[in-house]
This record gives structure tokens, C-alpha cells and sequence, in this order.
């Protein structure tokens, strides 16, 4: 790790400014995008959509049902090493194609991008930076979703450290992804392994009997909106708790959260303890979160409380395979809409005292790794973002690429500046200035 670090320090003052627009006169880079119908290829063997892209990997369930007959390579095949940077929805997230999904092929919700291999992991590293995303967000289109053109990705200025920096900076976060992902099944097959031990015993002869979920916990609809949150302090000292928006519930590999996108001053709105079951719908099932600090619900989320501290191993795997029911309980499109009031008419099985306590027994040192392990997770993501920061911060104000002689006509891609915080002042380039003039100070 320390010869990583001397190599990344070590190329600092050779870092330049250039584009995949300028780069593809200096070198052979192939930009396309795919053409297959999103919502098709969601239901087909061997393609990958913006759905399958995540965390810097591809999650395609799909990969290998791909047959040796099948169709032709075509321009949206994606071959390893590529690129696959998604251009609709969660615009600007990435992944470097594997051999695994070698040969897949892309919808039109994912742009490829094809280069010389370091050029391609550093575009990957890049994007996820702070002065990447912010770049992007200025040029996101929502019409109906958010979208970005390739076309803004070929002209995007970026810097370009020497390839042994770049390979030391792949080698680190590429160790941060493998840490993630084994961390996260880890976690997962923890979670599953409760699940299976709650099927079991619930399944048990003689059946035990069902209650409706009101006797034997307190569920309540959360309030408010994302944008109905006030501003936090400046004070540093001011005590904040997390907020749960439903959307911070899907997806999620396992129900423990270390901590929450959005959080609020404590006395706006009610906090619950940590342990309280952060519950959620949409077509696909009831989505569950289990928060490691006081969190606050938004409206969509209902906190659940069981009347015991020892129930809530059982409340929250009785609920994890009850999912489909209690989304037949939402409304609204998409069932979306779950309420307090719906959940409490939820008949939910309920062993007796002495077995809810010894399911509390078994169940807990799973969920006691499975906490732990996301902890350590947090600590990696902690880790990857301080470096992506530094990297932003080395990039300093991106000034536009110098022209080569035969792209005099090629577009000019827009300078930008990292981002610092609000109330900060910025520097942003001033287009048509002489060079000497062309940062000006902004006050925000």
C-alpha cells in the first residue's frame, strides 16, 4: 500500500486535462451505447440494462444463460475490459466488464466505452469522484428520467495521471471492491441463514397460533418528505439523527444499516431507538432495514416496534417472509403506499414466550456478524471516498484540453471545477477570457 501511495504522489504534477473527445485523435478509443429496449432486455438471457450496474460491478442474473448459438456480436456486445457506464436513471455509475459478462449485450440504458486498458480503469475511478458527479448533474436531462447523453461523456474534461499512478489507484480500489463484495455475501448468507432457521421453527407441528400484528408491536407512518427537511446547523455540536426515505430501503443486501443518506436535527420529527424495523413497499415486496442509530421514518416508511426488545428477531424475519403479503396490503401505484393502519391488520405467527426467547438466542450472534460486517463495509466506503475526494482535490480546476491542430472543429468540451462546500468560494473557468483571466472567483 505505502508503494501505491508513493506512486500516486509521485505522478501529481504530471496530471493533464483531456477528454475522450481529444483522446480519440491521440489514441484509438470506441464509444457506442446499446440499442435493445430496456423493459425486453429485462426479460432476456445474456443483457445487461442500467439495472445490472451497480457498485461498480454487474449483477446480471442473467449472465450465464447465454448460448453458444445465439445472435452475432453486434456493436452493443460488450467485451472484457469495456467500459459499461449507465446513462439513464443512476446516470454516471460504472463497471469494468468481466469475462463473465463477455459477450453480453448492453441495452441503451448503458453506454461502452473501449480503450487502452489503463484509460478505461481510470474513466471507472473518475467518475465516481465528487467533481465527476457534479459535472454530470449539470448535465443530466429528466424529461421522465434522468439521462445523460454519450455525446456528454465524449466531451467531459477529465485528468489523466501517468498509467503507473493510474494502475496503483486501480489496484487499491479494486481491493476496496473484492473487501465490499465479500463482506456483503458474508452478511447476506448470515441474514439467510436466520431466515431459513425462522421457516423451520415456524413451520413447526403443532402450527402455532397467528395474531394480528398490533397486538405485539407498535407500527407507525412516518412523516414528511425529502424536501420538506430543514437545513442542518453549522453547529457541529448539534445532535442529528438519521432520516429513512423508502427509497433508502430498497435494494438493500442485508436489513442492517450502519447509516442512513439523510439525517435531520433530533427534534425534528420523532427518532426512534436503534433496533426499530424500517418497513416499506413496492411491487416487488415489503423491503425491511434494521438501523444502527435513532433514525427518523418519512412518509412511505412505517417504523415498526415490537412490544418486547427479545421479539424483534422474530418480528423481523416473520415479516421478511410475509413480504408478498404485506405488499397486497399497500396502495397506490406500483404499491408503494403501505400505511400504519394496513400493517396492524397483518395476522403474523407467534410462537410462545419461551420459543420467541430461544430463537432470540439462536439468532443473534448471525445478526451480531452480520452488523459487524457492515460496519466494516461503512469503514471501506469511508475509505474509497476520502480517496476519491483527494483525487478531485488534485485535479484542482480542470482547464480545457489544448487543442490539437486537426480537432480545431471538434466540440469544446465545458471546464468545471470541484466542488467545494456551500457558503465556500468556488472557481469556475469563464469561457471566451483570455487564459490568464479565465478563473473567476463565485461566491455561493
Amino acid at each position: 500500500m505505502e508503494a501505491n501511495a508513493d506512486q500516486v504522489t509521485s505522478g501529481k504534477e504530471a496530471w493533464q486535462t483531456t477528454s475522450i473527445e481529444v483522446e480519440r485523435i491521440r489514441r484509438h478509443i470506441y464509444t457506442t451505447s446499446g440499442f435493445l429496449d430496456d423493459t425486453a432486455a429485462d426479460q432476456a438471457a445474456g443483457a445487461v440494462s442500467s439495472t445490472f450496474v451497480q457498485g461498480g460491478r454487474i449483477h446480471s442474473p442473467r449472465a450465464n444463460e447465454r448460448r453458444p448459438d445465439g445472435p452475432p456480436p453486434s456493436r452493443a456486445t460488450l467485451r472484457e475490459g469495456d467500459l459499461a457506464v449507465v446513462l439513464v436513471r443512476r446516470v454516471g455509475d460504472s463497471a469494468l466488464v468481466t469475462a463473465e459478462h463477455a459477450g453480453c449485450t448492453a441495452t441503451r440504458s448503458i453506454g461502452i466505452i473501449r480503450a487502452e486498458p489503463h484509460i478505461v480503469r481510470w474513466l471507472h475511478i473518475w467518475l465516481q469522484t465528487p467533481t465527476a458527479k457534479a459535472r454530470i448533474d449539470e448535465d443530466v436531462t429528466a424529461h421522465v428520467e434522468p439521462t445523460i447523453s454519450l455525446d456528454t461523456l465524449r466531451r467531459m474534461p477529465f485528468p489523466l495521471p501517468p498509467p503507473d499512478v493510474i494502475n496503483a489507484y486501480h489496484q487499491t480500489f479494486g481491493l476496496i471492491e473484492e473487501m465490499t463484495a465479500l463482506y456483503q455475501e458474508t452478511a447476506r448468507k448470515a441474514v439467510e441463514l436466520a431466515d431459513a432457521l425462522h421457516d423451520d421453527w415456524a413451520s413447526a407441528i403443532p402450527s402455532w397460533e397467528t395474531r394480528p400484528l398490533a397486538k405485539v408491536a407498535k407500527p407507525k407512518t412516518g412523516e414528511g418528505s425529502e424536501r420538506s427537511l430543514p437545513p442542518l446547523p453549522t453547529e457541529p455540536a448539534t445532535e442529528v439523527t438519521d432520516v429513512v426515505a423508502p427509497r433508502d430501503l430498497y435494494d438493500l443486501p442485508v436489513p442492517h444499516v450502519q447509516r442512513f443518506r439523510l439525517s435531520s436535527t433530533a427534534n425534528d420529527g420523532e427518532a426512534y431507538p436503534p433496533g426499530t424495523l424500517m418497513l416499506s413497499t413496492r411491487s416487488d415486496g415489503a423491503h425491511i432495514a434494521v438501523p444502527s442509530r435513532r433514525a427518523t421514518p418519512l412518509r412511505g416508511v412505517v417504523a415498526v416496534r415490537p412490544n418486547e426488545d427479545e421479539d424483534g428477531w422474530w418480528l423481523l424475519h416473520e415479516l421478511r417472509s410475509r413480504s408478498s403479503d404485506i405488499t397486497r396490503l399497500a396502495q397506490g401505484q406500483n404499491g408503494r403506499e403501505i400505511s400504519a393502519g394496513a400493517l396492524k391488520r397483518l395476522e403474523v405467527t407467534w410462537p410462545d414466550r419461551f420459543t420467541r426467547t430461544d430463537f432470540h438466542a439462536m439468532a443473534e450472534p448471525l445478526h451480531a456478524v452480520a452488523r459487524l460486517l457492515v460496519a466494516k463495509i461503512a469503514t471501506l466506503h469511508t475509505l474509497r471516498d476520502a480517496l476519491l475526494r483527494d483525487i478531485s482535490a488534485k485535479a484542482g480546476v480542470l482547464r480545457e484540453p489544448t487543442a490539437e491542430p486537426e480537432e480545431q472543429g471538434a466540440p469544446t468540451p465545458r471546464p468545471t471545477a470541484a466542488p467545494s462546500p456551500r457558503g465556500y468560494d468556488r472557481q469556475w473557468m469563464v469561457p471566451g477570457e483570455p487564459t490568464s483571466t479565465r478563473v473567476r472567483t463565485v461566491e455561493t
